[in-house]
C-alpha cells in the first residue's frame, strides 16, 4: 500500500495543480466576455465559465482516479463517502468573475476520511496559486506560486486587518457577533472572496470571518492556511471537516485566533 504521505506531498498535490491549470485554461477566455449569467436556486450566479471548469477537473480526476469522492458546487457529489474526495469550486466568487474583477479563484480541496489534507488556491487572471498541505505526520507547507509563505505573528486584534466577503452574509446574531470583532480590528474590511485568505496566508491579512459557506467555499482553504501558521476552524473553534457548518474563521497565529474566538462568542 503507498504511503498516504507520500501520496499526498507528491502525487495528489502535483494532479491538484494539473487540475488548477485545467480549470484556468477553461475561465480565461470567458473573463470579461459576453457571459451568459443564471440565477440558481439559491439566488447565487453561474455562468459557462463555472461549469466548463468544474467539468474539466470532474472528468480528469474520474480519469485518473476512479476511486476517489468529487463533491462540487455546480455538479453535486459523487462517492462522498470515500476514502478520498476532492472537494472544488471551480469559481469562488463568481459574482466578482462577472464583474471583471480578478479576486476569484479555483478552489480545488483534497480530503482524507472527511479531513482536509491538501488545498490549491488558483487564481488563473493574476497568474497566482497557493496551495497548502495539512497531513498528520507531515510538516505544515504552504506556498505563493512556489515560494513557501507564512503568516503574520500579530496576536493583537487592534493592529489586525480583517475581512468578510459580504456583510450580508452574516444572520441576526450573526451579525452582532461579527460587529464585536470587526469593532476590535484596525480595520475591517469587505469583498475578494477567497483571495482574502490566500492574502492572509503571505501575511498581508490577519484575520477572515464569514458566514453562509459551503464545504467547496473553504475545504480548500484550511490546508493552506494551517500549512502557513495560521489557524483556521468554525466559530466554536472546532477544527473543520466535511461536514462542517457554514461558519468559519481564519486567523494569523493561535494567539490572535483565541482573541477573535472570544469576540465572536461574546
Amino acid at each position: 500500500m503507498p504511503d498516504p504521505r507520500e501520496l499526498v506531498t507528491d502525487m495528489y498535490l502535483q494532479f491538484a495543480e494539473e487540475l488548477a491549470d485545467a480549470a484556468g485554461e477553461a475561465i480565461r477566455p470567458w473573463f470579461r466576455s459576453d457571459l451568459d449569467v443564471e440565477r440558481k436556486g439559491d439566488g447565487s450566479p453561474v455562468t459557462q465559465a463555472d461549469r466548463a471548469a468544474e467539468t474539466a477537473i470532474r472528468e480528469r480526476i474520474c480519469s485518473r482516479y476512479p476511486s476517489h469522492g468529487i463533491v462540487g458546487e455546480e455538479f453535486g457529489s459523487d462517492q462522498d463517502d470515500a476514502e478520498w474526495v476532492w472537494v472544488i469550486d471551480p469559481i469562488d466568487g463568481t459574482g466578482a468573475f462577472i464583474s471583471g474583477l480578478p479576486t476569484f479563484g479555483t478552489l480545488i480541496g483534497l480530503v482524507r476520511d472527511g479531513a482536509p489534507v491538501l488545498g490549491v488556491l488558483d487564481q488563473p487572471i493574476l497568474a497566482e496559486r497557493w496551495t497548502g498541505v495539512s497531513f498528520p505526520d507531515l510538516p505544515l507547507r504552504a506556498t505563493h506560486n512556489s515560494q513557501v509563505v507564512h503568516t503574520s505573528t500579530t496576536g493583537d486584534l487592534g493592529e489586525s486587518i480583517g475581512f468578510a466577503s459580504d456583510p450580508t452574509m452574516f444572520e441576526a446574531e450573526e451579525q452582532g457577533a461579527w460587529n464585536r470583532l470587526a469593532s476590535s480590528l484596525y480595520r475591517a474590511r469587505y469583498g475578494i472572496d477567497c483571495y482574502a485568505y490566500g492574502l492572509l496566508a503571505s501575511g498581508f491579512v490577519d484575520i477572515v470571518c464569514e458566514a453562509s459557506l459551503k464545504a467547496w467555499d473553504y475545504m480548500a482553504l484550511v490546508p493552506i492556511v494551517r500549512g502557513a501558521g495560521g489557524q483556521m476552524t468554525d466559530w466554536a473553534g472546532d477544527q473543520l471537516t466535511q461536514g462542517s457548518g457554514d461558519q468559519v474563521l481564519a486567523s494569523a497565529s493561535h494567539t490572535l485566533h483565541r482573541a477573535a474566538l472570544t469576540r465572536l462568542c461574546g
